[in-house]
């Protein structure tokens, strides 16, 4: 029932007009960003050919293009799941979900599973970019890969956050707003949150601030790292707003 849903709601991503106005002005500002970087990469090949181990394209192009992803993520992954449930919430199309044999975790992960399918097309066409380098440089692949993990864990942060806040109203274009103003504050939090404990000395609160900051968890993925406590942080932080969505599904279903 899950891959059903999923199914029906990544159908209804590709049918939608707004969800292709959102990727094409993704892509377009990501593109941009993207050859922007490569033409100063080309322009500093003189002074990179003398130094003993200069930065490749890797480094220079491919890593802002996936950071310039990771803040564009942040504006478009609401606008995409602003319609998961609230729309179906005014259309008074939720009672057919509600009186099937299936439990609001399985809607709750059938529609999130969706949108991140949608969202894993937008990181495989940004890796693309890089991709399309191959043949006239040599690429880091193991750090293109680390990249694509982290923007795809980002990406399912970001859906989770905006799944909920999808069910708490009927209104799509409140609930895109809601969860833009969550994800702000919880960048905002967690950045001053987590710094200003960790130079008062507390270090484990500091690590503990980091779960609400999904842009902080991209960061070591941004540097060539495999940070596992990054990905802890992104999974529990995902994990967490599905369990909220799911507990507001419930709360839903029983006030009728």
């Amino acid at each position: 029932m899950i891959l059903t849903i999923a199914g029906k709601e990544l159908r209804a991503l590709f049918a939608s007009p707004l969800a292709w106005v959102t990727l094409t002005v993704m892509q377009l500002v990501i593109g941009y960003s993207f050859l922007r970087r490569l033409d100063d990469f080309l322009q500093m090949q003189p002074q990179l050919v003398r130094m003993s181990s200069p930065p490749g394209a890797t480094e220079l192009v491919a890593a802002p293009a996936f950071a310039t992803a990771a803040a564009v993520l942040m504006f478009a992954v609401p606008v995409l799941a602003m319609r998961l449930v609230a729309e179906e919430r005014r259309n008074q199309t939720m009672a057919f979900l509600f009186s099937a044999p299936v439990s609001m975790v399985e809607i709750v992960l059938g529609k999130f599973a969706g949108l991140f399918a949608f969202l894993l097309v937008i990181v495989a066409l940004v890796t693309l970019m890089p991709l399309a380098l191959a043949a006239g440089t040599r690429l880091d692949y193991g750090l293109l890969a680390g990249f694509a993990a982290g923007l795809a864990l980002l990406a399912a942060c970001f859906a989770a956050v905006s799944l909920y806040f999808s069910c708490l109203t009927v209104h799509p274009v409140a609930a895109a707003i809601g969860a833009f103003a969550a994800l702000l504050g919880m960048l905002l939090i967690g950045d001053v949150a987590g710094d200003g404990l960790k130079a008062r000395g507390w270090a484990v609160a500091a690590g503990l601030a980091q779960v609400l900051s999904p842009i902080r968890n991209f960061e070591p993925f941004g540097r060539g790292m495999l940070d596992s406590y990054a990905v802890a942080c992104s999974v529990l932080l995902t994990v967490a707003f599905l369990a909220l969505a799911a507990r507001q599904l419930d709360a839903l279903r029983l006030r009728g």
